[in-house]
């Protein structure tokens, strides 16, 4: 608790202990997200429309995960474009609003999303394969078997 008001912009001190002093820091918050200055039910919007997406390599594929709760998968599209481009996109409708309804609050985002992804050249773009189970779309790319060099004893005469 603190002994006395504070000066710096309500960070607290404490008068007993001279290393509780808050330094001030200029770039303190300077580095903030860009949204971090909308109105909220435009960031909600924002969040969804740039929908998080973990891309994990594993010795036999690329696996691409989604977190689309809310949303059916006939609302998603998965596609392959320009040879190498994996493409997921998506809309999650707004609930139409009833006369007889009155809303307290709403807090669920609605909007598109769409996500761009630049494929390796070892992926199998003919294999790739879409699920979707509890509100997380798995995309699984397998890869292109790896050709071991072939390797060939020669037998030292002499």
């Amino acid at each position: 608790m603190s002994l006395i008001p504070s000066i710096f912009g309500g960070r607290r001190t404490n008068v007993l202990d001279p290393f509780s002093l808050d330094i001030w820091d200029p770039f303190d918050g300077l580095l903030q997200s860009p949204l971090a200055n909308l109105p909220s039910s435009a960031r909600e919007t924002s969040e969804f429309v740039n929908a998080k997406i973990d891309w994990k390599e594993t010795p036999e594929a690329h696996v691409f995960r989604a977190d689309l709760p809310g949303i059916k998968k006939e609302e998603v599209k998965v596609e392959v474009e320009d040879g190498n481009i994996l493409q997921i996109s998506g809309e999650r409708s707004k609930e139409q609003e009833e006369k007889t309804e009155k809303w307290h609050r709403v807090e669920r985002s609605s909007g598109k999303f769409l996500r761009r992804f630049r494929l390796p050249e070892n992926a199998k773009l003919e294999e790739v394969k879409a699920t979707m189970e509890n509100g997380v779309l798995t995309v699984t790319v397998p890869k292109v078997e790896e050709k071991k060099p072939e390797v060939k004893s020669i037998e030292i005469s002499g």
